[in-house]
């Protein structure tokens, strides 16, 4: 059984419902049910209009897409940090963190797909950005993150540096808005459940149990 996620590397609730659907795997009653599933991540560029390289003010992001004050976003973030702090997730959620374009990003994981290591690679970008803070944005930190989680850096370089993967990105978000998806994180179970958000867990073991039903 398959399950895609469609997730973007900075996006908070993306992160929680990473762990929330590990959670559900692991508690599937057999082993042989975890064994069972491929997990497939998928590129989902919350500011795909964003230049390339650059950065801006994530808190200055969200305050005018949402119309918040400064202080409505800053409770925004402790709540974040509170939501994340009981799936077992460290953020920091500061006034001095940066967002961007994300496609370079994508275009690693897209590769570490085709090298075996893609949750790895997922996992460390999640963490670089929302617990230590690090770029996920510039190329060379970019791809010592990559290579921390099992790729090798010379190809991660040449990757970003050729575009090989530009259009695969783009074409995965394609996919996910032909699915109805505006927004993430966005699992689909078997190619045939949806689930849209980071939903609690049970929803995830729920939706896992009735795809490997025989009944399904």
């Amino acid at each position: 059984m398959r399950v895609d996620i469609w997730s973007d590397v900075v996006c908070p609730w993306c992160y929680v419902g990473k762990r929330r659907f590990e959670t559900a795997l692991a508690m599937l009653p057999k082993r042989g049910d975890i064994e069972d599933i491929e997990v497939v991540h998928r590129s989902f560029q919350l500011n795909p209009a964003a230049p390339v390289g650059e950065t801006s003010s994530r808190r200055e992001m969200l305050r005018s897409k949402y119309g918040l004050t400064p202080a409505q976003v800053e409770a925004m973030d402790a709540r974040m940090q509170e939501t994340a702090a009981v799936d077992g997730l460290e953020f920091h959620l500061g006034a001095e963190g940066r967002t961007g374009n994300t496609a370079h990003a994508h275009a690693l994981v897209h590769l570490a797909g085709e090298r075996g290591v893609q949750d790895a690679v997922v996992e460390r970008l999640f963490r670089a950005y929302f617990t230590e803070q690090r770029s996920v944005f510039d190329d060379e930190s970019l791809v010592a993150l990559a290579a921390e989680a099992g790729l090798d850096a010379d190809e991660a370089r040449r990757v970003l540096r050729d575009g090989t993967y530009a259009a695969a990105v783009r074409a995965d978000g394609d996919a996910a808005r032909a699915l109805g998806a505006t927004g993430v994180p966005f699992f689909v179970v078997d190619n045939r459940y949806g689930v849209s958000g980071a939903q609690p867990v049970e929803v995830f073991v729920k939706t896992l149990m009735r795809a490997k039903s025989p009944k399904g």
